[in-house]
């Protein structure tokens, strides 16, 4: 699988801490919130649907790819099946 979509990406740069937990305990809201800007910069992205078949293919545990969050991806692939 070709990563040149990543290049692309709109969560490159300084923005991109948003899309993952931090190294220390973070409260409900806090996430929600954190994950909410991560989606707001995953709808202007050109290569969102690469980065989400990416996380899934990999079955990436952690963060937003493709807008998405852990669980919606868990709940996406339940729904495939």
């Amino acid at each position: 699988m070709s990563d040149d979509w990543q290049l692309r990406a709109a969560c490159r740069g300084p923005q991109s801490e948003v899309f993952f937990p931090p190294g220390t305990f973070e409260r409900k809201d806090d996430k929600l919130g954190r994950e909410l800007r991560a989606k707001d910069i995953c709808r202007t992205c050109p290569v969102k649907r690469p980065c989400l078949d990416y996380a899934i293919a990999i079955k990436e545990p952690h963060g937003i790819w493709g807008g998405m969050n852990e669980a919606e991806r868990r709940n996406l692939l339940a729904d495939a099946s």
